[in-house]
């Protein structure tokens, strides 16, 4: 009958015992007076008890509400198909070339970058997204979280050169792995965009790629511009993954469009509580209480 029945502040239930002992040792003192035949003119003995019986209802019950009484009916797992991912961005010295923005000769890549990018973290409402930037070193710019527009904000901030002007291309993706590893999302992915060869990097790449393999991580590669050196198709074919190569802002946007469609797993995101707030009920019989003892007690003023 009680099962899944408690109180939300259990601890307001002692304001009880501080009502009972208060009227225990706190009793009114009152001179006492002989009158013959008194016992006619004081009210019945019952209309007594009665009021009693609705005081302490009224105050019992008002701390029941009080101590906001709950009854938990189930709990339930929201699952739904979400995804992991961590955005590697290029913020080299060689991001500053323009030529990227068919319609905006004056714009630079980084700028082109971080457009298209917004907007791919914009419409991943289910998914978890980290940010990790890489010049001469790679850092964490944002771990995995659902909070897309502060994501967007901390893109805003971020400008070229800001980690250094080389590339540390390999070395990005072991700081991407380090955010992905302890994922229990069975769909981790890193997107690992840059327009050079790496120049800067201090980890081999074949031990970035056995990490990769070691935790299931997917690498997909994006390049801008032309390059002769086919490391970035290596990557992504080693992890399982694909690698695309973009000549201009729509290119671009069409690559993120395409990766926009990946694999996803159900995950469970968020437990719920299904939870009824039983005070109401509580609180109604307090004020009933309230109600009927003020009625009988004008009664017995007018007696």
């Amino acid at each position: 009958m009680f099962k899944g029945f408690s109180f939300e502040h259990p601890y307001f239930l002692g304001l009880i015992l501080l009502f009972i002992l208060s009227a225990y040792y706190f009793k009114r003192e009152a001179h006492s007076y002989y009158i013959p035949h008194l016992h006619q003119l004081l009210p019945p003995t019952k209309k007594r008890y009665l009021k009693s019986i609705l005081k302490w209802t009224t105050i019992i019950f008002a701390i029941i509400a009080l101590s906001s009484p709950i009854l938990t009916k189930g709990i339930t797992n929201l699952t739904e198909k979400s995804i992991d991912i961590v955005l590697s961005l290029d913020t080299s010295g060689s991001m500053i070339s323009t030529g990227l923005d068919e319609e905006n000769d004056e714009q630079n890549r980084w700028d082109v970058v971080k457009d298209v990018v917004k907007e791919f973290i914009d419409v991943r409402k289910k998914d978890r997204i980290g940010l990790v930037i890489f010049g001469s070193s790679s850092t964490v710019a944002s771990p995995l979280s659902y909070d897309n527009e502060t994501q967007v904000n901390i893109l805003e901030q971020i400008t070229i050169g800001v980690v250094g002007k080389s590339t540390a291309l390999i070395d990005s993706i072991v700081t991407s792995i380090s955010i992905l590893k302890k994922s229990k999302n069975p769909s981790k992915v890193i997107i690992l965009l840059s327009d050079g060869d790496d120049t800067a990097s201090n980890v081999p790449l074949a031990i970035a790629l056995k990490f990769a393999k070691k935790y299931k991580i997917k690498i997909y590669t994006v390049l801008i511009g032309e390059s002769n050196n086919n490391m970035l198709e290596l990557i992504s074919q080693e992890s399982g993954a694909k690698s695309f190569v973009a000549s201009n802002k729509k290119d671009l946007s069409d690559i993120y469009t395409s990766i926009n469609t990946l694999e996803r797993h159900e995950s469970e995101r968020n437990k719920v509580l299904i939870i009824e707030y039983l005070y109401i009920y509580f609180l109604g019989i307090s004020l009933i209480a309230a109600v009927l003892l003020a009625l009988i007690s004008r009664k017995s003023e007018e007696f």
